[in-house]
């Protein structure tokens, strides 16, 4: 309670100004737009208008206000109920809307909104939405597709709103906090599920297994023409989940891409930036891991799409172009509902012996595109001193170069890892994400390998050996022979950067003992190099193939420590053991 306490007091000073001048101006002025996709809207004097519409599109819903009108929406139509499957951290319902007509099993559309509370347009969107599949004729939508709608995923930073949130993006007029109660930003929590709100999205995700899942963001960054942009994992280069990230880059894309150009918009696939101070660098295609939703979408083989709305349009235009988005998305899925789960089988039936665990940027392009974004110039700005870039509004057709990665580093999985029994908190986590793994009802003795570091914080000079191990009834075997097989090993291999070690499970882990002092071990290793004319030997050629071993003492001695009968409890043994 005192922790809920000073976090509410914190934010209180937090939002509040520091004086009463006005915040100075951000943005430039939006251009004028009008597009097709207007006829969506209804007057705000219509009894089933949205709260972002009556204001026409200048402000959002709080939470409550939210609730209320899908409690409307739901009262008067069969089609929706509202549901809770969590609360956050300080206490508020996490809901959802089922939007489903009674029949056969369908294929279910996830749609999230507010996973970052500032960047809201998938909310008001999807209120608009399931209006119109309710009340105003569009149920053929759920013909052949269920629709679960999260309306805001982050309550308690929807509810810590302020009118100077996210001052680069173009209303409402006021936003949330992009962090949660605990300070967290959620979509980074997808693999250590540290956060009730991506605990319960998790849970949620398993329950209805989606054959689609879509996370509405707006985004960050610099100006250009584009309105609505959106991503996949990959997007169909480097996916983990090869036959869903084909499908998702081909008749999704061309579906989604023809819808909002026909109503008006301009959309793109997202682009991330090789450097945003220098857009003229390219455009850059990255290998995602499971702590984002799409990444994780991809490592467990849920097709997952990141929309992300260009912050520098208008509040209208964004919903509207999300709007759209959503809409040809449940036709799409109703349409390609047996290829999806054809494409979904195949990914989790897949059993890679490897995983990449590091990448870097390719020296040369994917290839070159076009992109529409706008001229610039600069000018000399009193305050920094130098010269900073503008955007002068002036529409330019720019050939970009899209760079991809390449792999540097791949580690060879096993056929499966073992826990021992007093690692409950990783077996607990596993158990959340839907892992499937075998439990010990008696102890047993097996050869493993075994992973040693300096300590629990320290990744750099692994160790790995073979070594006897007797597991206690209780511990637990995970098999790489299992359909979430790709997020097993990225939470359980250590070079991994979403493992449990990566992500500071293990920060205050150490050694049994203390590693020998200089002044101890030098005197250890001449012993050792004179009565071992074997081993002598061996350093010698050591020595001599290696200048920087030669000129270090310290790793001179390190040497000989490796070769010790001390090292093994001078060394940290990581509690993940592999079964080759």
């Amino acid at each position: 309670m005192l922790f809920r306490s000073l976090f509410f007091i914190t934010s209180l000073y937090a939002s509040a100004p520091t004086s009463a001048a006005p915040a100075p101006q951000v943005l430039p002025p939006a251009a004028p737009w009008n597009g097709k996709s207007e006829q969506l809207i209804v007057p705000a004097a219509d009894r089933l208008a949205t709260p972002a519409e009556r204001s026409d599109f200048r402000s959002s819903p709080s939470h409550a206000q939210t609730l209320d009108y899908l409690r409307t929406l739901a009262g008067t139509s069969k089609l929706l109920s509202l549901h809770t499957f969590g609360k956050s951290l300080q206490g508020r319902d996490l809901v959802y809307v089922l939007a489903r007509k009674p029949g056969a099993k369908k294929p279910v559309v996830v749609i999230q909104a507010g996973i970052h509370s500032g960047e809201i347009d998938g909310k008001d969107a999807g209120l608009m939405l399931l209006r119109d599949i309710a009340l105003r004729g569009r149920d053929d939508l759920l013909d052949a597709v269920d629709l679960v709608f999260i309306p805001i995923l982050n309550v308690d930073g929807h509810e810590n709103a302020s009118d100077i949130g996210r001052p680069h993006q173009h209303g409402p007029d006021t936003k949330g906090a992009r962090t949660n109660g605990q300070g967290l930003d959620l979509n980074r929590d997808y693999a250590r599920l540290q956060s009730p709100e991506i605990a319960a999205v998790v849970k949620l995700l398993q329950t209805f297994d989606p054959a689609l899942y879509i996370d509405v963001h707006v985004s960050d960054g610099i100006d250009y023409q584009y309105d609505v942009t959106y991503t996949f994992a990959g997007w169909g280069t480097y996916a983990r989940s090869r036959a869903t990230a084909d499908w998702l880059m081909t008749a999704y894309h061309a579906d989604v891409n023809a819808a909002l150009t026909a109503q008006g918009h301009t959309p793109d696939i997202y682009p991330s930036w090789v450097d945003e101070d220098a857009p003229e660098k390219g455009l850059r295609i990255s290998a995602e891991g499971p702590r984002y939703s799409t990444g994780y979408g991809d490592f467990v083989g849920i097709p997952t799409v990141l929309v992300e709305n260009h912050a520098m349009k208008p509040y209208k235009r964004r919903v509207l172009g999300t709007y759209v988005l959503l809409e040809q998305s449940l036709k799409t899925v109703a349409r390609e509902g047996q290829g999806i789960a054809a494409a979904k089988a195949r990914d989790r039936a897949a059993r890679p012996a490897q995983l990449m665990v590091r990448w870097e940027k390719e020296t040369a392009p994917l290839e070159v595109k076009t992109f529409k974004g706008y001229r610039y110039d600069s000018y000399l700005s009193p305050a920094s001193g130098v010269r900073e870039r503008r955007w002068t509004g002036e529409p330019i057709d720019i050939a970009m170069p899209v760079f991809g990665v390449r792999s540097t580093g791949e580690v060879a999985l096993p056929a499966a890892w073992w826990l021992g029994a007093e690692q409950q908190g990783m077996i607990a986590a596993l158990r959340r994400h839907g892992i499937v793994m075998e439990e010990l009802k008696a102890p047993r003795t097996l050869l493993l390998e075994t992973v040693q570091l300096a300590s629990g914080k320290d990744r750099a000079g692994m160790l790995r050996a073979q070594k006897q191990w007797t597991l206690p009834a209780g511990s637990v075997r995970i098999p790489r022979d299992q359909p979430f097989h790709l997020l097993a090993a990225a939470l359980l291999e250590p070079e991994s950067d979403d493992s449990f070690l990566a992500t500071g499970h293990f920060d205050n882990a150490l050694p049994l003992e203390s590693q020998l002092p200089r002044h101890l071990l030098a005197p250890m290793a001449d012993r050792m190099m004179a009565a071992d004319p074997a081993l002598r030997a061996s350093f010698a050629a050591a020595l001599a193939a290696d200048a920087a071993l030669a000129g270090d003492p310290q790793a001179r001695l390190r040497w000989w420590l490796a070769r010790s009968p001390y090292l093994d409890r001078a060394r940290w043994t990581y509690p993940v053991l592999m079964e080759r």
